[in-house]
């Protein structure tokens, strides 16, 4: 992953980003490509090149906070989505240090990738982390037939003594839409009951996926639900646009801004409870958790599939699929860099 890492960091500087949106941007692509997100990991380097170059982000933003106790609102610039979040979560974390809580709005930012990477560098600090963003319209309402939401992700990372962050990180749609994009390049099938063709009919072909369906399936108000509180806390809160107002991320403007709103919260565990309380607390609950009778497979908490691909993959390395392969290869040509020679796999 280092190699393929700082391949991305000088891909996104011949774009036109600053060292600091190129880092964040590779880190958390990292993150995702890491812990088997492939839908958000390396595969998004050619966007996100694209939409610096063409002028959609601005690769090198003057961040601008303002204070208000606990709280605090972020102007992002039109940056790179990873630069703008990273940077309001490490202040929601500063927050979370002096008030116990810190909650951060982010406005004109733009796609910030896996959510749970954000919400990752919380726990790593010692916090609870919350992250959460709406997107472009994808995503049909719970027996709706037109694109409504976004996917509209929800994290949550919390520290865990002695071992990996409890992690949830999770679309409020049945699948995120870069999975679709993903089974298209791969040619794959989708689950049923994850997508809906154009007159809201559900389908598995990944061809003819025109909308995402919300999760829940049949109670698919309940991802619908979820959906909507995304949007007002990152939206609504931050008086950006809401997910039908948004440009596709797609294309083809490449040049107008997005003006996508986000939002962080930071909680310090002692400023509720007894450290060691929260400590064995927590270790009391996972191993709960994970002795609980299975029916078929092992039970896991959130996280744990997770952690046990990057184990792998650091160990055997991060498989890139044929099309993402062939992708960085444009980009290893058209800025004229040494593209490095990552495993092939299926991505």
């Amino acid at each position: 992953m280092a190699d393929l890492a700082s391949f991305a960091r000088a891909v996104l500087r011949a774009a036109g980003a600053d060292e600091e949106s190129a880092a964040a941007a590779t880190r958390a692509m990292a993150h995702a490509s890491r812990l088997g997100v492939d839908s958000h990991g390396i595969r998004l380097l050619p966007h996100y090149a694209t939409a610096i170059a063409g002028g959609r982000v601005n690769g090198r933003p003057r961040l601008r906070f303002e204070e208000d106790g606990a709280v605090a609102r972020l102007d992002a610039d039109h940056a790179q989505g990873a630069r703008a979040t990273y940077a309001a979560m490490a202040r929601a974390v500063d927050l979370a240090g002096r008030y116990g809580i810190g909650a951060v709005t982010i406005r004109n930012s733009s796609h910030f990738g896996a959510a749970g990477a954000f919400a990752l560098a919380a726990a790593e600090a010692g916090c609870i982390g919350f992250a959460t963003c709406n997107s472009d319209s994808v995503v049909r309402l719970h027996d709706g037939a037109e694109r409504f939401h976004g996917t509209n992700p929800l994290a949550v990372a919390v520290p865990v003594e002695d071992g990996r962050p409890w992690l949830l990180d999770m679309a409020t749609s049945a699948i995120p839409y870069n999975r679709v994009l993903l089974y298209r390049s791969l040619g794959m099938a989708l689950p049923a009951a994850t997508a809906s063709d154009a007159e809201g009919r559900d389908t598995t072909d990944a061809e003819r996926a025109e909308m995402l369906a919300p999760l829940g399936a049949a109670f698919g108000f309940k991802g619908a639900g979820l959906a909507g509180l995304a949007e007002i806390l990152s939206a609504v809160l931050s008086g950006m646009r809401l997910s039908h107002e948004i440009a596709p991320m797609a294309g083809p403007d490449f040049a107008r801004p997005r003006e996508m709103g986000a939002f962080v919260l930071a909680l310090r565990p002692a400023a509720f409870v007894d450290p060691g309380m929260f400590r064995a607390g927590m270790a009391r609950y996972l191993a709960a958790l994970r002795g609980s009778p299975a029916a078929a497979c092992p039970v896991m908490a959130p996280g744990d599939r997770e952690w046990a691909e990057a184990e792998r993959r650091d160990r055997d390395g991060v498989p890139v699929d044929p099309t993402t392969l062939a992708a960085l290869a444009a980009l290893a040509g058209r800025y004229a860099l040494r593209m490095p020679e990552p495993r092939p796999g299926a991505g």
